[in-house]
């Protein structure tokens, strides 16, 4: 159930605030970028999603 909790924060993070996360993993990997491109975002939003979902399914599994 924590780690099902943890799972819909972060997916929650990556849904809200795309950029953030991209600061933090991506953007020391270029120099001229400034920030992320609008696929990276809709990929990481999609990514978020699937985390909320992963996390809620296994947070109804465990109290069944």
């Amino acid at each position: 159930m924590f780690i099902g909790i943890l799972l819909i924060l972060f997916g929650f993070l990556l849904i809200v605030n795309p950029e953030a996360f991209w600061v933090v993993t991506e953007s020391w990997k270029s120099d001229g970028a400034t920030e992320p491109s609008s696929f990276y975002k809709w990929s990481t939003r999609f990514g978020g999603s699937m985390c909320v979902l992963v996390g809620a399914t296994s947070i109804i599994v465990s109290t069944l």
